[in-house]
């Protein structure tokens, strides 16, 4: 049971997991509730307990195992107690926190705590919508809208400016759709054409779903769901009950993020920047208590691995 009190103190987490082996037996409860399961063939009924704490072998498949076996920990140095801390810090972090931040706050080098990041962002998408039909699909009022992510050209250095005129020129776009008062699902899309928007729009919005967007013509022609518009560029931003203001108080946290803290998000590795930031909007917002935070970040953490080739390939 929680106290009354939605937030941990640091503190208060570092005493909760001083060492590795304290951090080792809470993720055992939190993974296996006590028992054991081989994550090679799921089985629990005859696995042993290895001369070594944390290792097991199960005797159906021959092999051995730990509780990083099948999640981001695989294969990684940085002790888990360090790993959860990593963890409490980004989810915590309304604005995200840097690798450098990261680096100093765990006593690793800033490429440690870059790939620790990459990996925690990586379980922060693992079952969400994406725009392909995962676990979730909004319902009710729905709010979409599209961002831009990139560097200013008035702040670039010369030889890396585009000279290719001014708004969306050289960055990404990112779609976002939120529930009212639910859920938040953003992708990062090739385009903002008709065929994109709806394809990302049908893949995470239930159909009879009231649809809030602004007048960008690549909304229309959706029969399936209840359209209503706010022409921004007639100053237009709130009309009845269409508006999309809750939408871009996403963008709004999100580039506060790209600029405050983080000043570049690779184009390579967006998804996983938006990834983190609608996690902590969704299982991570900040009126849920801290440690449960952290619980559905490790409910993310497992059946996946994302090795250090893959991302800086």
């Amino acid at each position: 049971m929680h106290d009354d009190k939605v937030t941990v103190s640091t503190m208060q987490f570092l005493k909760m997991f001083p060492d590795a082996d304290s951090a080792r037996v809470y993720l055992e409860k939190r993974r296996w509730n006590g028992k054991p399961v081989c994550p090679h063939c799921e089985k629990a009924q005859r696995v042993q307990v290895r001369q070594v704490t944390g290792f097991y072998r199960c005797l159906a498949c021959k092999k051995d195992f730990t509780v990083r076996t099948g999640t981001i920990f695989e294969r990684s140095h940085v002790p888990l107690n360090l790993w959860l801390y990593a963890m409490y810090l980004m989810v915590t972090a309304r604005k995200g926190i840097s690798s450098l931040q990261l680096s100093k706050e765990l006593g690793i080098t800033q490429k440690s705590a870059w790939f620790v990041q990459q990996r925690i962002r990586e379980a922060c998408g693992n079952g969400s919508n994406k725009g392909k039909g995962g676990d979730f699909m909004l319902s009710g009022i729905v709010e979409a809208d599209e961002t831009y992510i990139g560097g200013k050209e008035m702040n670039k250095h010369a030889s890396k400016k585009l000279k290719a005129g001014r708004g969306t020129i050289g960055k990404t776009a990112v779609m976002g759709l939120r529930e009212r008062g639910g859920r938040v699902d953003a992708l990062v899309i090739s385009d903002t054409k008709a065929k994109t928007i709806k394809s990302a729009v049908r893949a995470s919005v239930a159909p009879g779903s009231v649809l809030c967007t602004d007048e960008h013509v690549s909304y229309t022609g959706m029969p399936e769901y209840a359209h209503f518009v706010v022409n921004h560029s007639a100053k237009q931003y709130v009309d009845g009950m269409a508006n999309t203001n809750s939408i871009e108080s996403v963008w709004a946290l999100l580039k506060r993020g790209f600029y405050g803290t983080h000043h570049h998000f690779s184009v390579k590795h967006l998804q996983r920047y938006v990834d983190e930031f609608t996690f902590r909007l969704n299982e991570g917002n900040c009126k849920v208590h801290t440690y449960d935070r952290i619980d559905a970040m490790l409910g993310k953490a497992s059946g996946i691995r994302l090795t250090y080739k893959q991302v800086t390939k």
